[in-house]
């Protein structure tokens, strides 16, 4: 899921309870929440290094307790820190029950950070785009795919959760109320329940869209495997894509209504041509990590059209150069649904092949790998 999610559900979860056992239990759960996006940073190395090592090692089952401890050393350090430089209280310092915190425990604070840090798995599994939980004992790629990848019903969901409380404490304060420390907790116990059933939800319709589309002839030709893609917002639209020996074959499901629109004419991508210089790109490092991250990659030889944002070679005249195309059909659907569109650019490559056989320049998202 994308970082407003990661930092809603960690917000939530710290508020389920855990702020009520240690000190600094929210925080860490907001951080560690997102922690696991830090990999992100591998963009430094370019734009296949970001699609190498993305839901990569910090997405795992062996990462994750390392993240959230990282993330536990980090606020309860500055914690600690703080409270030495601070005065210690005179004895007529009287703080009532109600408005103490609780002291920093160690073992709650642990014990929330990997809560929140597993619950970016779990998240970011639900989507199409995959993670990889057992790496490196097992490098598969596993994606729910019955949930979007940026989902305004959660967002509306951990909102309500979050602000009602804030609100309700204005309230309180307006009409002279005594205040409560840890208020929201049932609200973000309620978001977190909310998020569960929505998500139970999403799998049962994605099984539905299944079984209607196993039951209507697509297709005369052999099935080989078929995928079926989330749309935002809506859990009765779902996008379809079927493999053939020949070609691709996408179609758009409705569970509510149990339509099916697939357009022979306008949905079917026939296989391109295997050339020596798609088999050259495929060895690349581009295509060695797109071929493995892309579980329904497209590699097309689109001759000398160029790459978005980087120039073609500059060779001699007896040379000859090409570009391969990376795309992946998992992502090749508007949100608004409708015909089949081309995959975002972001999640698309390029290789620029010389004479059938030469690496002569790659690049993700309109810049070159260096």
């Amino acid at each position: 899921m994308e970082p407003i999610t990661h930092f809603l559900a960690g917000a939530c979860i710290g508020r389920a309870g855990f702020n009520r056992k240690t000190a600094c239990a929210t925080l860490v759960a907001t951080l560690a929440a997102e922690a696991a996006d830090l990999d992100m940073f591998s963009e430094f190395g370019g734009p296949v290094d970001v699609l190498k090592h993305h839901r990569g090692i910090t997405h795992t089952f062996l990462g994750t307790p390392f993240v959230a401890l990282a993330v536990v050393a980090l606020v309860g350090g500055i914690y600690v820190w703080r409270r030495r430089r601070r005065p210690p209280p005179r004895p007529d310092d009287y703080i009532p029950a109600s408005r103490r915190t609780p002291p920093l425990r160690w073992g709650w604070l642990c014990l929330t950070a990997l809560v929140a840090a597993f619950s970016h798995i779990l998240l970011d599994w639900t989507n199409n785009y995959g993670v990889r939980p057992f790496f490196p004992f097992n490098p598969r790629w596993y994606a729910g795919s019955f949930m979007f990848i940026a989902e305004p019903v959660l967002w509306l969901v951990f909102l309500v959760a979050l602000v009602l409380p804030w609100i309700f404490s204005l309230t309180d304060r307006e009409i002279g109320a005594r205040r409560t420390l840890f208020r929201g907790r049932n609200w973000a116990i309620f978001a977190l329940a909310a998020t569960l059933i929505l998500g139970c939800w999403r799998w049962a319709e994605h099984a539905h869209a299944q079984a209607m589309f196993q039951n209507v002839q697509i297709t005369k030709d052999p099935v080989l495997r078929m995928a079926f893609e989330p749309y935002p917002i809506d859990p009765w639209r779902w996008h379809a894509i079927i493999e053939t020996p020949g070609y691709y074959q996408t179609a758009e499901i409705n569970t509510h209504t149990g339509a099916i629109d697939s357009d022979p004419q306008d949905d079917i991508l026939y296989k391109p041509q295997d050339t020596p210089a798609v088999e050259a790109a495929k060895r690349t490092f581009l295509g060695q990590v797109y071929m493995d991250w892309g579980q329904w990659a497209v590699v097309r030889d689109v001759g000398r059209d160029p790459a978005p944002g980087v120039s073609p070679p500059n060779l001699l005249t007896q040379r000859t150069w090409t570009t391969v195309e990376f795309t992946d059909l998992r992502f090749a659907y508007s949100m608004r649904g409708g015909a089949p569109t081309s995959p975002p650019t972001s999640l698309s490559g390029w290789v620029y092949i010389v004479d059938n056989r030469d690496d002569a320049g790659e690049s993700m998202a309109g810049r070159e790998q260096k």
